[in-house]
């Protein structure tokens, strides 16, 4: 539990929508922003992946690329959080900071769905959070480390992406994409109902996109557009000193967009700018709803891949928050290596 010396009972209406924002925090960062074609080894990146509530994960993004049946990835990343956090008046909070440190294990694997291409995609995230700041005046800190909940993603290519045997991906060339995918949040993270912050969520969250890619020789556009849809978490902030009782945490679905704009030096080499906004996400407690919580924020950065070996290559991105209204405002450092290979293990 947070240590502080302010009166829990006569501030748990404003306390009680804290969990929804910290625990958030630390799933900012579970997931990537988009996946990338054969010839970037699938050096996918973990930026920009921001569940709300949840989040962040990060998003692994909507697949738009093509790639050869049987591709396999190992993406091992490290994210570093640190900034300030807004509350738009939903808690009488200031002065409220926050470091996260969240590392992240990524098995990526193609394969060919009705002769169109496509893929699958499971992370396990596990975070150190450590957030502070003032609550009506008295110093607040808490600190959590564990695991986030686990993300898994099916994603395939409806359009220009056919699935393709190694010979066949070197004599093609991209042009116009259009692909779907469905990424899956499962309870799996550390949690426990008597505590107000928790690392997970204790609900399922859906989240159905649409991609598209176009390419005009070294560069590449993608845009994205999706939905963030959640179960009820029926056990929030419940049985414990201050609500004996089993409490109820729903949140309304939020629309997410996204965009990248880069440049391919050569396979495997190339930089981008990234940018996004998601608005949505009203929490209700207990059939009590609070407009404070509702989500209007972008965020904006840059990646860059860089092949190492044949098969190994490293991505590091950053980025800012463009426009925070409630959430958290933080600077965001990645690095993530990867090793892939193709065909099944012998």
């Amino acid at each position: 539990m947070l240590k502080q010396s302010v009166d829990w009972d006569k501030n748990l209406d404003y306390l009680v929508f804290a969990a929804l924002y910290l625990s958030l925090l630390t799933i900012t960062a579970v997931g990537g922003t988009r996946q990338y074609s054969q010839q970037r080894k699938f050096a996918a990146s973990h930026l920009f992946w921001r569940l709300p509530q949840c989040p962040f994960c990060e998003s692994s993004r909507l697949r738009s690329r093509s790639n050869s049946a049987h591709s396999n990835a190992i993406t091992l990343t490290y994210s570093y959080f640190s900034g300030s956090v807004l509350f738009d008046g939903a808690l009488p909070v200031t002065g409220a900071t926050g470091k996260i440190d969240v590392s992240i294990f990524t098995y990526y694997h193609s394969l060919s769905f009705f002769g169109r291409s496509a893929n699958v995609l499971a992370s396990l995230p596990y975070a150190v959070a450590n957030l502070q700041g003032q609550v009506i005046g008295a110093e607040t800190h808490l600190h959590r480390s564990g695991m986030l909940d686990s993300v898994y993603r099916f994603s395939v290519n409806l359009k220009g992406g056919p699935a393709m045997q190694l010979g066949e991906m070197r004599n093609w060339r991209q042009k116009m994409l259009i692909g779907a995918s469905l990424k899956v949040i499962a309870p799996s993270g550390q949690y426990d109902p008597a505590k107000l912050i928790n690392l997970g969520n204790n609900r399922w969250a859906f989240k159905p996109e649409i991609g598209y890619s176009q390419r005009w020789g070294n560069w590449l556009l993608d845009a994205y557009a999706a939905g963030w849809f959640f179960t009820t978490n029926g056990e929030f902030f419940s049985n414990n000193q201050y609500f004996t009782g089993t409490r109820s945490q729903s949140e309304n679905p939020v629309a997410a967009f996204e965009g990248h704009f880069s440049y391919d030096f050569k396979p495997r080499l190339w930089v981008s700018l990234d940018g996004n906004f998601w608005s949505g996400g009203e929490t209700t407690v207990n059939g009590i709803s609070n407009p404070h919580t509702v989500q209007r924020n972008s965020r904006m950065g840059a990646t860059a891949a860089i092949p190492i070996t044949k098969h190994q290559s490293l991505k590091i991105s950053y980025n800012n928050g463009a426009y925070i209204n409630y959430g958290g405002n933080f600077q965001n450092v990645s690095v993530a290596w990867q090793y892939s290979w193709i065909g099944w293990p012998k």
